[in-house]
């Protein structure tokens, strides 16, 4: 049968095994059946680390032994109730069990590894403040009252071992589960068998009863556990355990949100129950919790800041800047001629520019495409960008148009440029410019309209030259309406121009 419905046909053997396992008495058959199904586990996920050829072979393998260990806790426990009818504690079957903690972490922080990307500080905060947060409850209902509650040292710390264990094996869990790598079958079915197991340690610690091995309430989440373990090994995507999410997770989703603040919320709740109910409160340890938290949660927060401001600038930049060529854009070029206005008239400076306009562009889309054509553009703007000097701004006007602003020059040094722009043009092409000089008095878009109508002149006359605006004084009446109005198509044939220009 193919692989891809191995992982079925286990998971739905299991449970009808699981079905059997329920309705058999309690005895060694029960007990030898309970072990049988972890002995499954232990060699389906092995045989797939075996098979595996790339870094996902060691954390199977890893997990594999962790399961090994409980398996073979297990059987001891059979030989201690069924032959030997002995119940020792601790024995060398909780020694497995624990020894299961470090390895099966050790396979988890792995994952939590890979699946961190670079500087994912949020992610980290997150999971330091679920960890936190629910470690409380383990404390005080499961860690505290057995401290100091054995005579022998021995029992003491075995007894301690499991919710400690545990507590590990949440947090190697919770930094998985904020780490952005990708969701695949066999992550969340790994991340559904030990959110099992958790759950089977904390009845079987509740239940305070070692007996408690063979009672359904307590060994089903573990016999669960096992198989849809097993069957995460089986999945295909088991090789694909270690493969990161195509795109970061967005840093706080609303599900993300709701849980830090629900897991926040559980310092207080547990010292509101236990006041409720009559318990005695845990003043300290709910005391310590909220201090770790609320320090916690405003270093999220100050992350979240700077996060929000980092993307305000780069939305403020991407509002500024044309994306084809990565140049201003036209609305960063009227605030920067606003600026260059106020700066020559404070300081009596000239300020000159131009319209400078590609030749013959439609018919270079038309022949070689508009994917050339926009090569054109942004190939244009990066050699042109590298002749200006700081003080000037290249911005692009809109399809084949740009506008040079330049501060500080007079309309001679303003020729230069362009000749200079002229030379490094590139793939042969040739551009038309029309130059005006702000005379002191006209607003920027009469300044924009005097370069506009020079552009088109340079346009009768042949292209490829630069053709100086006349005067304001000399202006006809009539203009062409500026682009800021009207913006004509790319190619697109411009009015006559008005007489005397």
């Amino acid at each position: 049968m193919g692989g891809s419905r191995a992982w079925c046909v286990y998971l739905l053997g299991g449970a009808a095994v699981l079905a059997v396992f329920v309705l058999l008495p309690y005895g060694m058959p029960r007990d030898l059946l309970y072990a049988l199904i972890g002995l499954s586990c232990v060699t389906v996920t092995l045989f797939s680390a075996a098979r595996l050829r790339n870094v996902a072979a060691l954390p199977w393998a890893l997990m594999g032994i962790g399961q090994l260990c409980a398996v073979v806790g297990d059987s001891l426990w059979v030989y201690y109730e069924h032959i030997a009818e002995v119940n020792p504690f601790p024995s060398a079957a909780d020694g497995l069990y624990l020894l299961q903690y470090p390895i099966v972490v050790a396979a988890l922080l792995m994952l939590a590894r890979h699946h961190r990307s670079p500087g994912d500080r949020e992610g980290r905060l997150d999971a330091a403040i679920l960890i936190v947060g629910l470690s409380l409850p383990y404390w005080v209902l499961l860690i505290s009252p057995k401290i100091g509650h054995y005579d022998s040292l021995l029992v003491q710390v075995t007894a301690l071992g499991y919710p400690l264990g545990d507590v590990l094996l949440l947090a190697a869990l919770v930094r998985l589960l904020t780490g952005s790598g990708a969701r695949t079958p066999a992550f969340r079915m790994i991340a559904t068998a030990l959110v099992c197991i958790l759950a089977g340690d904390v009845i079987f610690v509740l239940l305070e009863d070692p007996q408690g091995f063979s009672l359904s309430l307590g060994v089903l989440p573990f016999l669960a556990a096992y198989l849809i373990w097993g069957a995460a090994a089986l999945h295909p995507s088991a090789a694909d355990l270690l493969r990161t999410a195509p795109e970061p997770a967005p840093f706080l989703t609303a599900r993300r949100l709701f849980t830090l603040t629900t897991v926040v919320l559980l310092a207080p709740g547990t010292l509101i129950a236990q006041l409720t109910f009559g318990f005695e409160p845990s003043a300290w340890p709910v005391a310590v919790a909220s201090v770790l938290l609320f320090v916690l949660v405003v270093a999220r927060m100050a992350i979240m800041l700077r996060r929000l401001e980092e993307q305000a600038r780069r939305l403020d930049e991407v509002a500024r800047t044309d994306t084809l060529t990565g140049l201003p854009n036209r609305r960063t070029l009227d605030a920067q001629l606003t600026r260059e206005y106020g700066r020559a008239a404070r300081d009596g400076t000239p300020l000159a520019l131009a319209m400078v306009d590609l030749d013959r562009f439609k018919l270079f889309n038309d022949t070689h495409g508009h994917q050339a054509g926009d090569e054109l553009l942004a190939g244009a703007a990066t050699a042109w960008s590298l002749v200006i000097t700081n003080a000037d701004m290249l911005a692009r006007y809109g399809g084949e148009e740009f506008v040079l602003l330049m501060p500080g020059r007079g309309l001679e040094d303003a020729e230069h440029l362009l000749a200079a722009l002229r030379v490094v043009t590139p793939q042969g092409q040739t551009f038309s410019a029309g130059l005006a000089l702000w005379d002191g008095r006209e607003t920027p878009l009469e300044l924009l309209r005097r370069a506009d109508t020079a552009l088109y002149a340079a346009k009768e006359a042949g292209r490829d030259r630069a053709v100086r605006a006349a005067p304001p004084a000399a202006r006809a009446p009539r203009f062409r309406v500026p682009h800021s109005v009207v913006a004509p198509a790319a190619g697109a044939t411009a009015p006559p121009a008005a007489s005397g220009q």
